[in-house]
C-alpha cells in the first residue's frame, strides 16, 4: 500500500507538472493567435493544448474513453449537460467536441490569474458566474446564449454547480438550465456521462490515483420543446444514472 502511494504521488508529479506547463507554453501562443489571425486561430490552439492536456493522463496509466452512443447533429442548437467529478473532465470535451465549438458555463473564479484557461474563458465569451450572486450569473448566461446563437456555437454546463467526489450525482440546480432554454428555445439537449475523474482525485487536485478508467459518454440528445428546466435536468441526472449503473455492471 505505501509503495502504490508512493508510485502514485510519483506518477501525479510528472502528470500535473506537464499540465501546467502546457498551460504556460500554449498562453503565448493563444495570445499570439488572437491578435494576429484571430478567434478562430486562437480556438485552434486551445483545442491543440486540450488534446495534449488529456494526454498527460498517460503518465498515471489512465485508461480513456469517449464514445458517441449518438452523434449530436451539427445543425442543431446544442445544449450538452454533463456531471461534474474534476478539472480533468474538461480537456477531454473540448477536444472531443470541438466540432460543436462548445462554450462553458464555468465559476468567475477561473477567469482570471490561470495561464491559458482564463485567457481562453474570456476570449471564447464563456459565461463566467458568481454562485453566490444569482442575478450576476443568470445575466451572463443570457449573454453567452445570445452569443451561441449567433456564432452557430454549442454551450456546456454542470449544473451539479461543483465537482462531485464521488460517483453520486450531486443535486442539478436548474437555474442555469432554465436561462439557457428560455435564450436558446428548442435545443437539443445533450447528456454526457462522466465515470472515474472522482476516483482518480479522490483528495482533490493532488495526488491522483493511476490506472482508472476514465470515460465520457455522450448520451442520446432529445429537444427541450415544451420540457421545463426541472423536467430537463430529472431526464438528464436519469439517463445519466441509468448508463453509469450499466457501466458499471460490466
Amino acid at each position: 500500500m505505501k509503495m502504490r502511494k508512493f508510485i502514485d504521488f510519483i506518477l501525479s508529479a510528472l502528470c500535473m507538472g506537464s499540465f501546467f506547463l502546457l498551460l504556460v507554453i500554449f498562453h503565448p501562443i493563444q495570445w499570439i493567435a488572437y491578435q494576429t489571425i484571430g478567434e478562430k486561430a486562437q480556438r485552434r490552439v486551445v483545442e491543440i493544448l486540450n488534446f495534449f492536456l488529456v494526454g498527460t493522463l498517460l503518465y498515471i496509466f489512465s485508461k480513456i474513453s469517449f464514445t458517441f452512443l449518438e452523434r449530436p447533429p451539427l445543425d442543431r442548437r446544442i445544449i450538452f449537460i454533463a456531471n461534474h467529478q474534476s478539472m480533468h473532465d474538461i480537456p477531454a470535451l473540448i477536444w472531443f467536441l470541438r466540432k460543436y465549438k462548445p462554450v462553458f458555463v464555468s465559476k468567475i473564479s477561473l477567469g482570471k490569474g490561470i495561464p491559458s484557461i482564463s485567457y481562453n474563458l474570456q476570449k471564447s465569451g464563456a459565461a463566467l458566474i458568481d454562485r453566490k450572486d444569482g442575478k450576476q450569473a443568470i445575466k451572463e448566461i443570457v449573454r453567452m446564449a445570445a452569443q451561441v446563437i449567433e456564432n452557430n456555437q454549442s454551450t456546456l454546463i454542470f449544473p451539479e454547480g461543483t465537482r462531485a467526489t464521488t460517483e453520486q450525482l450531486l443535486p442539478f440546480m436548474t437555474g442555469g438550465v432554465a436561462a439557457l432554454v428560455k435564450k436558446i428555445p428548442n435545443a437539443w439537449i445533450v447528456p454526457i456521462a462522466i465515470s472515474g475523474n472522482a476516483t482518480m482525485n479522490p483528495k482533490g487536485l493532488f495526488p491522483l490515483k493511476s490506472g482508472q478508467n476514465l470515460s465520457w459518454t455522450v448520451l442520446p440528445g432529445f429537444s427541450s420543446d415544451q420540457l421545463n428546466a426541472t423536467d430537463i435536468c430529472q431526464k438528464v441526472a436519469s439517463q445519466i444514472n441509468n448508463y453509469r449503473q450499466l457501466l458499471h455492471q460490466k
